[in-house]
């Protein structure tokens, strides 16, 4: 992979000319980039502390133009330069602070550099939050002195900031970072080193190359936003430990993805250890889940590899994004396009079928027993010319996204050749990458390719993973566009509240069953007819109203998980059965040894058993708020875990895309004689739930299981609801993060 070159004096999307040196001037953050002048705040001569590289570097090849200064009160002079006792002894007018003295210091030097105008403050220094407690409440300090301020501050614990295309490097690193397109921002500091060691080896340039340490002020959202308006960056590529302020990240990343691509590897897959055994929804929702969830939200492309950052970086440069999921193989060595097609399906992309046209063509000009089909293997001894043409082939087949070309070295072809021969089709409309596999053999043909614009990788399954990025990439971006255009933003309302101030008053926060149907039914939403019986007589006067077949449940304010107790009995037939199962339920909650447990049954109607079973629910994710899940439900819900998750508001169009991510939206369609769903039915379902769960901030904890889906509509057999804690005020209630900024109206309680 070769530099991502940029000409600064290309013309931006609005017809203007801008220079390298002119940035997002207006932008806030634009003084860590282009500052006119720099202050070193414990700038040293000791050889390799911070200070001391630090301060070798901005003196040492800093771009014409830019002030810098030393600040050192023990200190006449660093490097036989000027050094001041404080910032405001520094006979100019300071942009930009570069802070590297000890913790205990540095609110102090902070509240120096407000009171002298400076806009721009990178805290290098250790010592804070990730010290224990005292060094968060150094952090604290230092909030509350740049609060209101026109400070911005980068850190602390960060090894600074570097902007390559001006030779800018206020950072410890010794080394400077190459001029390119791409800008790097990293949570790790000890990851920002090592990456920049690898990109000078592999020849990788960038716009702007960022630690941002704790985040105590200046953030993901801050940078993507700033990036993103900045003419010389063309993709924005992230290594992240923690989301910071999630509502700022969402916000710029939906923005900005749709101009330029996010890239993010984020550690930490696992799931969080501690599961909400309360609630079906929270047991199936982990944290990583759902930053998958918000990512895709905003556009943002995830990936697993560090590497694969600047891989899919490149690729989306060079290359249109896929249609589609369809690739289309092409080898000169059958072992290469069978490890390609492996990783191709396992990462969710398929193998393009192509058109009995392009079979018969290659049947002409291929040799008898190529593999008549995709993967294409022409054979090891194919030509220049043979492999030129079925890539040709494979590219204009209508039904491929996107052609990879593999070739092992063999003697019947030169790779030079065959590089030249297929760099022509770069520009065909979809996107061709290659794996020329071996070493200084095919090095001349992966340079060749690269500057004309094919992406290369050494092995074959390495770029079907980066083709299954870019069309995921592609699919994000086009929900995102459609969301867009079609969310509503709705203003939360306080419709139906007064159940929930009910339940609230009595000091209790779980709905009984009855009250969560009611809730529902105030939505719009479909649910079985349902009464509650005090009494066996009550239960089957209920009964003979409904009708048999009925189901007959446990009703309770303080059990929600009734299944697990006995405390659901189905397809009773007749008064008897009602008796019976009213005793059984009775006994079994007494059992537990409290009857204030026990506050008698409901009884509904036994739905039909032709539908599918689902589960819809919603809990609070401690970043992002209120988090929807759909999938598969029933009594082995947690069992299957087919389920996806997405955050509100919902429109039609992310209800179905929800729908559609499930394994049982196969059968959902109509399988082995059932006929398919209302599909539009359920769409709307989702979307008037999400109104709900936005509506009511109270609610923690929220879902429906079984939601009964058919080919006639939905119906929502059973439901739970739990409130927050009543300790908790109405003002630090989760609020949905894709609706930060709207005030909610106060409950009457």
């Amino acid at each position: 992979m070769k530099t991502l070159s940029l000409d600064t004096s290309e013309l931006r999307d609005d017809g203007q000319t801008v220079a390298a040196d002119l940035g997002c001037s207006s932008h806030p953050l634009e003084v860590f980039f282009h500052p006119k002048s720099i202050a070193i705040v414990g700038a040293s001569e000791r050889t390799g502390s911070p200070g001391q590289v630090i301060t070798t570097n901005l003196f040492g090849s800093i771009a014409p133009g830019i002030q810098v200064f030393a600040v050192n009160p023990t200190r006449k002079s660093i490097f036989e330069h000027p050094a001041f006792a404080r910032v405001a002894d520094v006979p100019a007018q300071i942009d930009l602070a570069i802070i590297v003295t000890p913790a205990a210091t540095v609110p102090d030097i902070i509240s120096e550099c407000v009171e002298a105008g400076v806009r721009g403050a990178i805290v290098i220094s250790a010592g804070f939050r990730e010290s224990g407690a005292a060094g968060k409440e150094l952090e604290l300090e230092i909030a509350q002195r740049i609060r209101g301020t026109q400070l911005r501050m980068i850190g602390p614990n960060c090894i600074g900031a570097m902007n390559p295309l001006t030779g800018l490097n206020a950072t410890f690193a010794r080394k400077a970072a190459l001029p390119g397109s791409v800008a790097f921002i990293s949570q790790s500091g000890a990851l920002c080193t090592a990456i920049l060691d690898w990109s000078l080896s592999e020849v990788i340039g960038f716009s702007a190359f960022v630690s941002v340490g704790s985040m105590l002020d200046v953030g993901w959202g801050d940078l993507i936003d700033y990036l993103g308006n900045d003419p010389n960056t063309e993709s924005i590529v992230i290594y992240m430990e923690s989301i910071g302020d999630a509502p700022r990240f969402l916000a710029a990343a939906r923005e900005v993805a749709l101009r330029k691509p996010i890239i993010v590897v984020k550690a930490g897959r696992t799931e969080a250890a501690a599961k909400a055994a309360a609630s079906h929804t929270g047991s199936m929702t982990g944290s990583d889940a759902v930053l998958d969830a918000a990512f895709r939200r905003a556009g943002v492309l995830r990936v697993d590899w560090i590497g694969d950052l600047f891989h899919i970086a490149e690729a989306l440069s060079k290359q249109p994004r896929p249609k589609g999921r369809r690739l289309a193989i092409v080898t000169n060595a059958g072992g290469p396009g069978v490890l390609a097609a492996d990783a191709l399906i396992a990462g969710g992309g398929e193998l393009a079928q192509l058109s009995s046209e392009s079979i018969k063509t290659l049947d002409e000009i291929l040799p008898p027993h190529w593999s008549h089909g995709n993967p294409i293997d022409i054979l090891a001894d194919a030509s220049e010319a043979t492999f030129e043409r079925a890539i040709e082939l494979a590219l204009k087949d209508e039904g491929s996204d996107a052609v990879l070309a593999i070739t092992a070295p063999l003697v019947a072809a030169r790779p030079i050749t065959m590089a030249r021969n297929i760099a022509k089709y770069a520009a065909l409309g979809k996107p061709l990458i290659a794996s020329f596999m071996g070493g200084g053999d095919v090095s001349d043909a992966d340079d060749f390719m690269s500057r004309g614009g094919i992406t290369t990788f050494a092995f074959p399954d390495d770029a079907a993973r980066v083709f299954n990025y870019m069309w995921t990439f592609g699919e994000n971006l086009k929900t995102l566009e459609s969301a867009e255009q079609s969310l509503l933003h709705p203003e939360p309302r306080r419709n139906h509240s007064l159940l929930i101030d009910n339940v609230r008053n009595e000091g209790r926060t779980i709905f009984s069953e009855i009250e969560s149907k009611q809730l529902l039914s105030a939505y719009g939403i479909p649910v079985v007819q349902t009464e509650a019986a005090h009494s066996i007589e009550e239960a089957i006067r209920v009964a003979r109203r409904i009708g048999f077949p009925v189901v007959v449940k446990l009703l309770s304010k303080t059990i929600t998980h009734k299944s697990e107790i006995g405390g659901v009995k189905l397809n009773l037939q007749s008064e008897d059965d009602v008796c019976i199962a009213y005793n059984e339920i009775r006994k079994a909650v007494l059992a537990l040894g409290n009857a204030a447990n026990f506050d008698g049954v409901s009884v509904q109607s036994m739905a039909r058993q032709d539908g599918f079973e689902l589960i819809l629910g919603s809990s609070n994710d401690p970043q992002f708020g209120p988090v929807i899940l759909f999938g598969a439900g029933g009594i082995f819900a947690e069992v299957m875990k087919d389920t996806v998750l997405e955050l509100p508001p919902l429109s039609t169009t992310l209800a179905r895309r929800m729908i559609e991510q499930t394994h049982i939206w196969q059968a959902l369609k109509g399988a082995r004689g059932k006929k398919p769903i209302d599909a539009t039915a359920l769409e709307l379902l989702l979307v008037q739930f999400s109104q709900l769960v936005i509506d009511q901030p109270w609610i923690a904890e929220i879902d429906i299981n079984p939601l009964i889906a058919t080919s006639e509509g939905c119906l929502a057999l059973d439901a739970r609801v739990v409130l927050h804690d009543p300790s908790i005020s109405f003002e630090n209630l989760p609020r949905p993060a894709m609706l930060s900024g709207i005030v909610y109206e106060h409950s009457s309680q």
